[in-house]
């Protein structure tokens, strides 16, 4: 059987990062910002990361949010109540 070569391990911290901060993840890859610059990889390259992963969730957010309003806007509201399927809180206050 053909191995592949492993992905440096950079190159594996940088995609952890990215996808960390895309997906925001409480962590926020602060392990994989520190392995970024144990192993030498230059600040700029860093920041560019960081850059596109929150370009790629504040674009997935924002789209979250226009497709939620679209939703809302065509939604009637005496069937909002019909088709939650969740009880109150305990204050009494409706969760959806």
């Amino acid at each position: 059987m053909n191995e592949q070569p492993q992905l440096h391990s950079s190159i594996v911290a940088m995609i952890s990062l990215a996808s960390g901060i895309a997906a925001n993840h409480p962590a926020m890859g602060q392990c994989q910002l520190q392995r970024l610059r144990d192993s030498g990889v230059p600040e700029h390259q860093i920041n560019a990361v960081i850059e596109i992963a929150r370009h790629i969730r504040d674009e997935a957010a924002q789209k979250l949010d226009a497709a939620f309003d679209e939703q809302a806007a065509e939604a009637e509201p005496s069937a909002a109540g019909e088709t939650c399927g969740s009880s109150p809180s305990a204050s009494g206050q409706g969760c959806c």
